[in-house]
């Protein structure tokens, strides 16, 4: 078993802030050792030295994609709320060939491997993306999801799931992907479909998904039973869904949706309180800014988020509401609009708060026992590599230690 030492001008540890003159021992896409050279290089004489000139990360985890939709790339408008895009995604969507649709998904999982990122949250309905995820050997999380508000067709739905899992996917057994199914938000997903899907991913023993507090138009459904959400649903369905007229997170809260298992996605809409309550009850979040500075022209309250106690991790969303994949992209939103958050903090949203909302902690950071990928940038950060990076998602990430 080869055994060699990374030696850089900067290691980001992806979990800690950023070593100046560090180095990252590694054996077969494990980490053995990590830390400033001063100390990490006696422990490790003998061993092989690759000098970088630049800064080393771990590999990247985006944990909100919608793999599937990458056909839409630049294609559905933004800037005019939810429902519009949303309403403009599904005319967007009956135009595209299946085979479009097939080749724009390998696309998109050759781009996340550009860019340096080793796992995935893929919310999917169809399950397309799973195929091309396994052959990149992109590890993660897979969200089957499911909307519907007729409660009998819903739950024949949710029993059917793993039936499908089984008959579409004979690949799934090389994966290194979880599964679980998955509710859409808590207006287009009847109440009883909701606990039975979060029971399910229970069951399942994995993490599961929700996109919640994403827009007003959702607050308003779910509180008043009335607005924008509740008349588009109408409009589609033919028949006028019906609500709690209860505060959105207690809600989420009743069925289940507040838990350590279930990655809330977006809260834009979240007030301190709500957040406050999210981090009382460990559930993981998710932010998406990119997609939601597409749709609705706003950002997630990041500094209420940290003040709450969260770790937030990131994600790009799709393609129908993103213009790339790249999840440091997302970072470099928030520090745009955020600048008192160290950018250190901000690449670790993409890495090691990301595995941790999928429930892989073997990813995401450069510790021992650990297996991310190693990832390196070239080029000189001066004192902030983490600025660095953000400054420069163009540079070339290369792959300098792979998973396995």
């Amino acid at each position: 078993m080869s055994v060699r030492v990374l030696h850089a001008d900067h290691v980001l540890p992806g979990d800690a802030p950023p070593v100046r003159d560090g180095a990252v021992v590694v054996s077969a896409g494990e980490v053995l050792d990590v830390g400033r050279a001063a100390e990490i290089l006696p422990r490790h004489a003998g061993a092989p030295i690759e000098r970088f000139g630049g800064v080393v990360f771990p590999g990247l985890v985006n944990a909100h994609t919608h793999l599937e939709l990458s056909a839409m790339r630049g294609r559905v408008a933004g800037g005019r709320g939810f429902v519009a895009w949303v309403d403009s995604l599904i005319g967007q969507r009956h135009e595209t060939p299946p085979e479009d649709d097939a080749a724009a998904i390998d696309d998109a999982v050759s781009e996340l491997a550009a860019t340096g990122t080793v796992a995935v949250g893929e919310v999917t309905n169809t399950l397309a993306a799973v195929a091309p995820l396994a052959r990149r050997k992109i590890a993660g999380a897979i969200f089957h999801e499911v909307f519907g508000q007729n409660r009998d067709v819903v739950l024949r739905r949710v029993e059917g799931l793993r039936a499908e899992l089984d008959e579409r996917l004979p690949v799934w057994p090389s994966a290194d992907l979880s599964y679980a199914p998955a509710p859409h938000t808590l207006y287009t997903t009847h109440a009883d479909a909701v606990r039975a899907l979060l029971e399910s991913a229970k069951k399942y023993g994995t993490c599961t998904s929700l996109h919640l507090g994403e827009h007003a138009p959702e607050r308003r459904a779910v509180e008043q039973g009335d607005g924008p959400v509740v008349e588009w649903l109408a409009l589609r369905t033919k028949q006028r869904p019906e609500f709690p007229s209860r505060p959105l997170f207690d809600y989420a809260d009743e069925l289940g949706a507040l838990s350590p298992s279930v990655l809330l996605v977006h809260l834009v809409e979240a007030r301190p309180d709500e957040l406050a309550r999210v981090a009382s009850k460990g559930a993981p979040v998710v932010l998406c800014p990119r997609s939601n500075l597409h749709i609705e022209v706003r950002l997630p309250p990041l500094l209420a988020i940290r003040a709450a106690g969260l770790e937030p991790a990131l994600g790009t969303d799709s393609l129908a509401s993103n213009a790339s994949l790249d999840v440091l992209a997302e970072a470099k939103a928030l520090a745009d609009r955020f600048p008192a958050v160290p950018a250190w903090e901000l690449v670790q949203m993409a890495s090691w708060n990301g595995a941790r909302a999928i429930a892989r902690p073997d990813l995401g950071r450069l510790a021992k026992g650990a297996r991310p990928g190693v990832i390196g940038v070239e080029g000189e950060a001066m004192n902030d590599p983490a600025k660095f990076l953000l400054a420069n998602l163009r540079l070339r990430r290369r792959v300098l230690e792979p998973r396995s």
